[in-house]
């Protein structure tokens, strides 16, 4: 009964920020930022290649700006990392972002486990990320991720749209962004061999993100 009233009142939340963002009719005018397109291929010894996101995806992400790279650490033997970032100049036209925890199953990705940890990356104090263990059939993956919009990291989904609200309030702006890692696991090796993998390639492309996603 408690977590039935509990879905309730977040819908109800949820709803209600639907229906003010689209009330809400003043022009929205971003900060300038550059294009995924001119990120670079190159971080480190980490190089890089695009890879196609389905129409279908595409259609259901909405209007934005998206990067999706496959990146791979030439100085060591390991697995490649994809990084996917998706960038919204508004939110206000239901174009939000989506939750990783439900597109990752549409994929063919099941959650093993589940949870938040905290990282800290160039440039920022530390905060919590939600961490993924999947699997899909006989493989393994590792996936961390958050939302990030105006220099503020989130993890909560629901926390991120509270300040989606608010943040339309105050600066008359509601885009924002997901970041998002994830590795396969090679054979014997563990979750937190792939997470130091993850974190390898976020400590030196972080700092590249700044021109990409305004604060």
């Amino acid at each position: 009964m408690a977590s039935n009233l509990r879905f309730i009142a977040v819908a109800l939340l949820l709803a209600g920020a639907a229906l003010f963002l689209h009330a809400r009719n003043k022009d929205e005018t971003p900060p300038p930022r550059q294009e995924f397109t001119s990120f670079p291929y190159r971080l480190g010894t980490w190089s890089g290649r695009d890879v196609e996101i389905a129409p279908d995806v595409l259609q259901t992400l909405g209007p934005g700006d998206f990067l999706n790279r496959e990146y791979l650490d030439s100085s060591v033997s390991g697995a490649a990392v994809d990084l996917f970032v998706a960038y919204f100049p508004s939110q206000r036209a239901g174009d939000t972002l989506h939750s990783p925890k439900h597109c990752l199953p549409g994929a063919g990705w099941l959650p093993l486990e589940s949870g938040e940890i905290t990282i800290a990356l160039p440039g920022h104090r530390s905060f919590p990320v939600n961490r993924y263990l999947l699997m899909k059939g006989p493989q393994r993956g590792l996936a961390l991720y958050w939302f990030w919009a105006h220099g503020r990291p989130v993890a909560n989904e629901y926390l991120a749209k509270f300040y989606l609200v608010k943040d339309s309030i105050r600066l008359n702006r509601s885009d924002g962004s997901l970041i998002r890692v994830t590795t396969e696991l090679e054979q014997h090796e563990s979750a937190e061999d792939a997470q130091r993998r993850l974190l390898s390639l976020l400590r030196i492309a972080f700092p590249s993100m700044e021109a990409y996603i305004p604060r």
